[in-house]
């Protein structure tokens, strides 16, 4: 690529105008003057091979990959990285010099930092942790928390038999419980997440019981529309330290930014305020 061409990044989904990353990552460039463009890809699942082997000679240094596409994608990748192999999802593609695309998953580092920064003294060793949802989100969530030293995980989902394929996948620190007694999976536990859409705007409320969560529990909800989700609000109520989900999205952002536009961006009140669109 010639160093006179103007670097291009974007996300691709379908849908995709509803995503918050364009604004992000053009409020990180123009925060920081640098040269270069964030934009919306809208692509079917049958144009995808095609536009993502044409966007490197476009001057396009890599992309995001949202719904539908971030399991597909990884199928044309050159090169995926540890972690994108071990979710089997990717949502960070870059294109090297030559071409060449790199597939990441950076959505596991994002619900890390999301957690360091929001949840100081947090600690994955310190407890049970209780996972609800099987999903791609879901996968990152326990990769993660296993590789920070988590010794025991309570996955629960609506369809059981997808847990136990992540049970089957990630080993015996996975412990399956039924939808039905999930909330038996917040006794003593000491992280909480909810990896599933319940309690979105339009979705189905999330109504897991929480009589057994200790208010020494951190628990943070992956959804982050509205911010502060029911289940945030009730656990709150009980005095755990909350986390909403939008920190996830911004951070998960970092390291994508940094590697195609050359300079680590911050996650602050203004990145925040930017992605609510506000």
């Amino acid at each position: 690529m010639s160093h006179d061409r103007i670097p291009l990044a974007g996300v691709i989904g379908s849908p995709v105008a509803h995503s918050r990353s364009p604004a992000l990552h053009n409020h990180w460039l123009r925060s920081n003057a640098l040269r270069g463009h964030y934009v919306p890809l809208d692509v079917a699942q049958r144009d995808l091979r095609q536009i993502v082997q044409a966007l490197p000679r476009m001057g396009f240094v890599g992309v995001n990959v949202t719904i539908p596409h971030k399991e597909t994608v990884l199928d044309l990748a050159d090169t995926v990285s540890d972690r994108a192999a071990l979710i089997g999802a990717t949502n960070t593609l870059t294109f090297t010099d030559d071409g060449k695309l790199y597939a990441d998953n950076t959505d596991g580092y994002g619900f890390m930092e999301n957690l360091r920064q929001n949840a100081p003294g947090w600690d994955a060793a310190a407890g049970p942790a209780a996972v609800f949802g099987a999903g791609g989100a879901a996968r990152a969530v326990i990769s993660s928390l296993l590789e920070a030293g988590c010794t025991e995980i309570r996955l629960t989902n609506r369809t059981r038999a997808r847990s136990e394929v992540l049970r089957q996948e990630f080993g015996t620190r996975i412990t399956v419980y039924d939808w039905v007694q999930a909330g038996n999976t917040l006794e003593d536990a000491a992280t909480v997440v909810n990896a599933t859409s319940l309690g979105m705007v339009g979705k189905s409320d999330f109504r897991v019981p929480l009589d057994a969560l200790s208010s020494r529990a951190v628990v943070t909800d992956l959804v982050y529309t509205p911010l502060e989700t029911p289940l945030l609000r009730r656990a709150a109520e009980r005095g755990c330290t909350v986390v909403d989900g939008l920190g996830m999205l911004l951070h998960q952002a970092v390291p994508g930014f940094e590697r195609w536009f050359g300079l680590r961006p911050v996650v602050d009140d203004t990145a925040r305020r930017v992605a609510l669109g506000r």
